[in-house]
């Protein structure tokens, strides 16, 4: 069968009422998240992580996935209409979108934006297409030495990529790998680092954690922001932007999306890293660079091109690899291996119905968000009106109830809240959440992998360099170790020099 007549299949199970439903539930979800500042998609799929497990994996997955990319579709709104970005990879689209909207040219950056979104949109689901099976298929290559090295890279990656200190980033990763080591070992039965408390003999549940670092943790760190109003208004008939606009914008869109397609794919990039780089190239390649943070439409039309051509092709080693890019992947990956789905190179052969439903699901996601970013903008502006202090409360209470229906535990929603109060106190020292959930999901992985491995060559762990592939992946381990090491010694010799100086 085709790659057509597979999409074909695929949309027939994602245009069932069933899915259809999930998949329109998740986008508007999306919508509200990515307009709301302070609820981050992955807290919401957090949140949701529970109701998931009452549903097939198949609609799970889609709603899952539209909440995901239906929150970066619409991140822009409050970045361009209030100044305050609603998902921090529309941060970028601060720089300009907001002085186009103080130019009375807010209509114009909204529709540049959705259009940018949109096309950025279907490029990434045809790079999840075409490019998924070929991965699945070089998957196939890899045993356990190969894969115990590609989650070692996965996870130093992330080290290396992210915004804060290398150190303590890898620092989260590591400490993710020892919680997922709590528990029974099944290896010898006996259990593991539980202090004599029978709760955590079955380990710690992921949900939980994901639900105390990121929507607990969150909740709290926002309870006492100061909530902004005042948003600057649009008009219907101010949406259509002139030939020229488009004219400016188009060059630009074509490169964000090459830009996000292809960082989208490596863990630790993803969107925000994406759209950094796009307005970097916009600003290089531009001939008037004072244009930029004035309202210039390339600095919008650049960074949420790629902010969503990313958070599309993220889907790609969650997928094909089982290989979470992101906190996000990483939910969904325990989302599915709860419902008994393995992600990974045979999900495509033992799970086609769920492959190609929920690909075939994101066109018609990212055609429900076109017409959810345009026409009702005005609805979302409105919706900025509700004072947070009517939000959080239900949202605590609505995630105190989820962590409790997993395995109806008090336990567990008393863990959830001591992960909530390490998520803020991490969050202080600049140390970020999303690797210590990356390092959860892959440290049974890891660990399972690594175990076969030194099985198979009787305790030798010459194993790892003796596969070809395993010891090129760790050779780019060292290379990374390298450039954490260097970047680390770079930024203190600097601080030291802003210090005496």
């Amino acid at each position: 069968m085709d790659i057509f007549s597979q999409l074909a299949h695929g949309f027939g199970i994602a245009l069932t009422m069933q899915n259809l439903t999930y998949c329109l539930l998740g986008s508007m979800i999306g919508t509200m998240v990515g307009v709301l500042p302070g609820i981050s998609p992955v807290t919401t799929i957090a949140m949701l992580l529970p109701l998931t497990f009452q549903v097939p994996a198949v609609s799970a997955l889609i709603m899952l996935a539209g909440i995901y990319y239906g929150a970066h579709h619409a991140g822009s709104t409050t970045a361009i209409m209030l100044n305050m970005p609603g998902e921090p990879s529309s941060v970028v689209v601060c720089m300009d979108g907001h002085p186009m909207a103080k130019q009375g040219r807010a209509g114009i950056a909204l529709c540049v934006s959705a259009i940018g979104s949109f096309f950025a949109g279907c490029v990434g689901i045809i790079v999840i297409t075409l490019f998924s099976p070929l991965l699945s298929e070089a998957g196939l290559l890899f045993g356990a030495p190969e894969y115990t090295a590609l989650i070692a890279v996965a996870l130093m990656t992330a080290s290396v990529m992210s915004n804060g200190s290398a150190l303590s980033t890898f620092g989260m990763a590591v400490l993710g790998l020892l919680i997922g080591t709590v528990g029974t070992d099944v290896g010898s039965g006996l259990e593991r680092y539980t202090f004599g408390l029978p709760e955590l003999a079955e380990g710690v549940d992921f949900v939980t954690v994901a639900v105390g670092l990121f929507a607990f943790a969150e909740v709290t760190q926002h309870i006492g922001a100061p909530e902004r109003h005042g948003a600057l208004s649009v008009k219907f008939s101010e949406l259509f932007p002139r030939f020229a606009d488009l004219k400016q914008a188009f060059p630009a869109i074509f490169r964000g999306t090459g830009i996000g397609a292809a960082l989208g794919i490596l863990p630790g990039t993803g969107p925000l890293v994406s759209a950094f780089v796009a307005y970097a190239v916009e600003r290089q390649v531009a001939k008037d660079k004072s244009r930029f943070g004035k309202g210039a439409i390339e600095g919008v039309a650049a960074p949420e091109s790629a902010d969503n051509a990313a958070a599309m092709t993220h889907f790609i080693p969650m997928l094909g690899l089982g290989i979470p890019a992101g906190p996000a992947m990483a939910m969904m990956l325990g989302a599915l291996m709860i419902q008994g789905v393995q992600p990974g190179p045979e999900l495509m052969t033992n799970h086609a119905d769920l492959f190609w439903g929920v690909v075939a699901s994101m066109w018609i996601g990212n055609l429900m968000l076109l017409i959810f970013n345009l026409p009702m903008v005005g609805v979302w502006i409105k919706m900025l009106t509700t004072p947070y202090r009517f939000l959080y409360p239900g949202i605590i209470l609505f995630c105190c109830i989820g962590v409790y229906s997993v395995r109806n535990s008090t336990f567990d929603v008393l863990l959830a809240a001591f992960f909530g109060l390490f998520g803020m106190v991490a969050r202080q020292f600049n140390c970020s959440p999303a690797p210590l959930v990356l390092g959860l999901v892959l440290g049974p992985i890891f660990e399972e992998n690594f175990r076969r491995s030194l099985t198979i060559s009787n305790g030798d762990p010459m194993i790892f360099i003796e596969h070809p592939i395993s010891a090129a992946l760790f050779v780019l381990f060292a290379v990374f170790v390298v450039v954490a090491i260097l970047s680390g010694a770079r930024s203190r010799k600097q601080k030291l020099v802003e210090e005496s100086a």
